[in-house]
């Protein structure tokens, strides 16, 4: 499982003209999920999201966690993180999992996110315009 996470000012996603979720400081989370995750994976990796310290404390060194910086997280679905882009020039999506498994993680990963934290999402499969202003830039890939 795969999250590219993104310290953000705020953040948005919208379908179709539509805005469907947004948040102010936070992380903007977008979601891989393969073929071999479950959510024992999924659990660890937003564990991992949720303590990673990206913030910048009072001497400004990134020591804060999203809670800790009272921040909010939106999470986005995005297959394309679990790309194979080894070999050619055409991406393969043969590490992704089935639409249902991704599906069912990407609920469990957000549903378990909000219980903890201010949380947003997008919607799964959707065609989704993502709007956001990056804080830094600071970027992370993390992978369970």
């Amino acid at each position: 499982m795969i999250a590219l996470i993104q310290r953000v000012r705020q953040a948005s996603v919208s379908i179709e003209g539509q805005t469907v979720g947004e948040i102010k400081c936070g992380l903007l989370v977008l979601l891989g999920v393969e073929k071999d995750d479950n959510t024992e994976k999924a659990k660890r990796l937003l564990d991992k999201v949720l303590a990673y310290r990206v913030f910048a404390d009072q001497d400004g060194k990134m020591n804060l966690n999203v809670k800790q910086a009272n921040g909010s997280v939106l999470v986005v679905s995005q297959f394309t993180l679990a790309a194979e882009t080894n070999k050619g020039l055409r991406p393969s999506f043969s590490n992704g999992a089935s639409p249902q498994l991704a599906e069912q993680l990407y609920d469990y990963f957000s549903q378990q996110c909000s219980r903890q934290i201010n949380t947003a999402c997008g919607k799964f499969a959707a065609d989704m315009q993502i709007s956001l202003i990056n804080d830094g830039p600071v970027t992370f890939w993390l992978q369970i």
